[in-house]
């Protein structure tokens, strides 16, 4: 059994409060936008990582990772890009990547929106884990976590954090935020 965390959309930076999220997990999965060589090399420090790059990842990180990445964990077969759309609206070549290396799950980034959903069509598991860095039109900073036991996915866990700003409209620290009920990761059980 693995515990992963799939995260995106750092843009430059490797908050505290989804790293504690994360502590718990035996990998994590970034499906690009990591903003930095220097943000990608501190996830790296972090957990064993695999990432993709995304659009506005510079040549270096560029050079250090690749725009697709097909991987095993357990018995499943994982497929990751940055800009990928969602079931039954998929970008252009998406689906012709899923028909080729037919993987049990597909992670995307890129639209700073939380998303998990089954792909009836293609047999797979969908996961957006939205934005967890601050940059972007996202109210808040999302990451998820979920255990993997041979093609068997369960234990999701999803968090939802206010940025930055909107923790400062709402004239609280982000100490009494996270020590609020609100905090509390949703947990979703077999799916």
């Amino acid at each position: 059994m693995k515990r992963i965390g799939i995260i995106s959309d750092t843009h430059d930076s490797c908050p505290d409060d989804i790293k504690q999220f994360l502590q718990a997990c035996d990998e994590v999965w970034h499906a690009g936008d990591v903003g930095s060589e220097a943000t990608l090399s501190e996830w790296e420090r972090f957990k064993p990582l695999t990432a993709v790059y995304g659009n506005i990842d510079d040549y270096r990180v560029q050079k250090r990772l690749s725009e697709w990445a097909v991987f095993k964990c357990e018995d499943c077969k994982i497929m990751m890009t940055h800009i990928g759309g969602y079931p039954g609206r998929y970008v252009s070549g998406v689906t012709s990547q899923i028909k080729k290396e037919q993987p049990d799950v597909l992670i995307t980034g890129h639209s700073h929106i939380l998303k998990v959903m089954r792909d009836p069509v293609h047999n797979l598991m969908f996961f957006n884990p939205g934005a967890a860095g601050n940059h972007g039109l996202h109210q808040l900073r999302t990451a998820l976590r979920l255990k993997i036991e041979g093609k068997r996915l369960f234990d999701l866990e999803v968090l939802e954090i206010p940025r930055k700003s909107e923790l400062d409209a709402l004239g609280i620290t982000y100490e009494e935020y996270m020590a609020s009920r609100e905090a509390q990761s949703m947990r979703f059980g077999g799916f």
